[in-house]
């Protein structure tokens, strides 16, 4: 069986990995939602040796994962967890890392609300989400390209782009540290867990 393979993670890669270089620095512990082909989680553990990853995603994408992990194996990369949002609790292990790619428009509108919402409640205070994809600011596409994406993905039952402002919303708790413009037209948000005031 050969492994899953996705061209978009090994493009976008190298721009990620320079983000959570700086902002996972202090970090030791990630939780990765939506691992997909597990493409991303050998090439971040690999560079980012000072903390453990923790791959999940649902049950049927588990084999593909563990093919990648298999043949790149790190010390710091753990199996993948099943873990839906939606279905799932929240995964046990005290994360004060989550990184999540391009899952935000694939999910439907209510789970992208909780999975801002879970963020916020389970992330320690100071804790950093860095979240990779395409989104809208103020209901503003960054391209065509994006606005015909957003018609495609809704046409196949997808939730579709999300917009910032409303992510700011679910995500209360969250406040957005920084918006990176990466590779073909997406986005890497920075999320810090605020103090309870």
């Amino acid at each position: 069986m050969n492994k899953p393979f996705s061209q978009a993670c090994e493009n976008n890669k190298g721009p990620i990995l320079g983000v959570l270089k700086q902002y996972f620095a202090q970090t030791k512990s990630v939780l990765e939602i939506g691992s997909g082909t597990g493409q991303h989680a050998v090439y971040m553990a690999k560079n980012l040796a000072h903390l453990q990853w923790q791959t999940s995603d649902a049950s049927n994408n588990h084999a593909g994962i563990k093919q990648w992990i298999a043949a790149f194996p790190s010390s710091n990369l753990k199996s993948p967890i099943a873990f839906i949002i939606g279905d799932d609790a929240w995964p046990e292990g005290g994360y004060d890392g989550i990184f999540s790619a391009n899952t935000a428009h694939i999910m439907q509108k209510y789970e992208v609300k909780l999975m801002m919402t879970m963020i916020a409640e389970f992330l320690p205070v100071d804790g950093i989400f860095c979240q990779y994809g395409p989104f809208t600011q103020d209901g503003q596409f960054t391209s065509q390209s994006n606005i015909d994406f957003d018609l495609h993905l809704k046409s196949n039952g997808y939730g579709g782009i999300r917009d910032i402002n409303e992510l700011q919303m679910w995500g209360r708790g969250l406040g957005l540290i920084d918006t990176l413009t990466m590779p073909a037209n997406n986005q890497c948000l920075v999320w810090r867990k605020l103090a309870e005031t």
